[in-house]
């Protein structure tokens, strides 16, 4: 199964579109508990969705429990810090930047040392490895200027889940 998230009326050949209203092919709110069974997902596209999910935390970790062993999960996020693309938009609620997915590498300093807490307290912690780094070790990002000024960082992060 592929899925893609937050897809309102934009279709992907071979993914299941999914939003919280029509014309989707499945309407799911996405602040709640995904539908789809532990494991079951092949990939997921969520482009310019996970902006608008209140928990980052519940996201990753939906995102993590769906995907089978080795899931891919492509992703695109406005940059919360670089340029105003992250906070003009009034329907953004959560903010993210690349430095949030050290937290599900293992390997990278902030989930070696926080990762068996996080999971204490908030259950199994996802793991993930970036498939898209650049050379430089980083999270490609594309800057674009806007209408009235300022500028939209974006960054599109690769993911593989990481699962036994």
């Amino acid at each position: 199964m592929k899925l893609n998230l937050g897809a309102n009326d934009r279709r992907v050949e071979g993914y299941i579109s999914v939003d919280i209203a029509p014309p989707a092919d499945q309407i799911v709110d996405l602040a709640g508990p995904w539908p789809w069974d532990t494991s079951s997902v092949d990939e997921v596209l969520a482009y310019s969705v996970f902006e608008h999910l209140p928990d980052k935390i519940h996201t990753m970790r939906e995102l993590w429990r769906v995907l089978r062993p080795g899931g891919i999960a492509l992703l695109q996020l406005p940059h919360a810090t670089l340029g105003d693309g992250g906070h003009c938009d009034p329907t953004h609620c959560s903010l993210w930047t690349t430095s949030d997915f050290e937290y599900y590498v293992p390997g990278v300093a902030e989930y070696d040392r926080f990762h068996e807490g996080f999971a204490y307290q908030f259950g199994s912690w996802p793991a993930f490895r970036v498939l898209n780094l650049d050379g430089r070790g980083h999270i490609p990002m594309v800057k674009y200027p806007r209408l009235f000024g300022g500028y939209v960082t974006e960054f599109n992060v690769d993911l593989e889940a990481i699962k036994p």
